[in-house]
């Protein structure tokens, strides 16, 4: 069993690759980078002979040096290594190099330097190291470029089952919505490899015509969306999606084809009641398996732009009851009017607050104008009952007599007139004696 071992690790030793024919131990670190992604490669020698590598990938490098990627690499390599060579050498010199050799000496116990070197068999074993980063690095950029052309299943189980004429890897969804005719707005989502993409996404106004009619907004939306995209020469879509059925679809080929790109891209209609999928000039519907990847994109799709086209229609209603409640009363401009809104949640709210919430939130002037606005003449609030308590007793004080005081009876008769009775009672009584 020794015998064995001995000879396995012969065999090992005998693999290793000689580096250097000073049998030293040292840590060979060098760079390679691009204007995104940098690799850094530590090589590990130990008598003489390659014991191991380690590299690191760094992204977002454009506005860092080789000093400040190397004093990374150097922290994190040695974090994560006890082992450490009395030398190590650097392709550049190091900004922080004294506080990085003294976090090494003491770690490793004894001294450590740092070499550049310039000439001969030692810079030819930090050129070497950077070929190899070099190499990884474009091997990391092939990797994501492979990544990128792989086909999402979802895709590919969509483009088979509609028989489309490519993958469809960048689709365009659209939808509208409003509430009875008012707020009309549509919405366009983008996935790209069956993922959204939010910096693509599109909200509309519509604003051809007044009143409900799903169909000739859905002519609107498809119409500004294509015209701009041929006027730019952008990127075209893959697959259109409109959310509804046959003739919202109608609707939206009439457009493509006044445009001339009808029969380069594909374009369906997705019916939710059954998620039948309509094809134009197609009677007949598809109905995907309810297990298919492909039906859960386009559901995704669908549900994505309905939630985009809902958030920007409610935007729109409320930015419009804003302006129309609020803002219309004198005294209540837009600041106070979004601060009622927060801080008491609608107009509803703000309209049944009672006066000492509002004084709380746009003061007291304010307040009697809303209060003004929504009920007419403002309510008497337990404040006013105490000052008009307050306001008696000092009429008292002041030494007016109580029968002087107008007030009400039931009858909605005055007390002064009780008293002009009185007094004609006196005066015939004093006439008779």
């Amino acid at each position: 069993r020794v015998r064995n071992r001995l000879e396995v690790l012969r065999d090992y030793a005998g693999k290793q690759k000689v580096m250097s024919t000073d049998s030293a131990d040292r840590d060979v670190i060098a760079i390679a980078r691009d204007d995104h992604h940098a690799c850094t490669l530590v090589l590990m020698i130990r008598d003489g002979k390659l014991l191991g590598k380690r590299h690191y990938i760094v992204a977002n490098v454009l506005h860092q040096d080789d000093s400040e990627i190397a004093e990374r690499a150097i922290s994190r390599f040695y974090l994560e290594n006890d082992t450490i060579p009395p030398e190590i050498f650097l392709p550049c010199d190091l900004e922080n190099a004294e506080i990085l050799l003294d976090w090494l000496e003491k770690k490793r116990g004894s001294s450590v330097e740092f070499v550049v070197p310039k000439i001969g068999d030692k810079k030819k074993l930090v050129a070497m190291a950077a070929a190899n980063a070099d190499f990884l690095l474009k091997e990391l950029h092939l990797q994501n470029m492979k990544r990128e052309e792989a086909l999402p299943r979802a895709v590919a189980s969509l483009q088979r089952d509609l028989s489309l004429p490519r993958a469809p890897r960048r689709i365009e969804c659209f939808d509208n919505s409003h509430l009875q005719g008012t707020d009309y707005v549509s919405s366009m989502v983008v996935f790209v490899d069956g993922r959204p993409r939010k910096s693509d996404y599109r909200k509309f106004k519509i604003n051809s015509f007044t009143g409900n009619d799903d169909f000739a907004a859905m002519r609107e939306v498809v119409k500004r969306r294509y015209t701009r995209l041929l006027a730019e020469q952008a990127q075209m879509p893959d697959l259109i999606i409109i959310d509804g059925g046959k003739g919202q679809l109608s609707a939206a080929c009439e457009v493509l084809r006044e445009l001339g790109i009808l029969d380069s891209i594909p374009v369906i209609g997705l019916a939710k009641r059954l998620e039948e999928v309509f094809r134009p000039n197609i009677s007949e519907s598809v109905l995907l398996p309810r297990s298919s990847g492909a039906l859960r994109l386009l559901q995704q799709l669908r549900d994505e732009a309905h939630r985009f086209a809902i958030r920007f229609h409610r935007e729109l209603r409320s930015k419009r009851t804003l302006q129309t409640e609020l803002t219309s009363i004198d005294g209540i401009g837009e600041k106070k009017a979004v601060k009622l809104l927060t801080v008491l949640g609608s107009v509803t709210a703000v309209r049944n607050a009672s006066r000492e919430q509002l004084e709380s939130v746009v003061g007291k002037a304010a307040a009697k104008r809303l209060i003004a606005h929504f009920h007419g003449t403002p309510p008497a609030s337990a404040t006013d009952n105490v000052v008009v308590e307050e306001s008696f007793d000092e009429v008292g004080d002041a030494g007016i007599d109580e029968d002087d005081v107008v007030t009400s009876d039931d009858d909605g008769f005055g007390i002064e007139q009780e008293d002009e009775e009185m007094n004609d009672l006196r005066m015939r009584e004093a006439d008779e004696s």
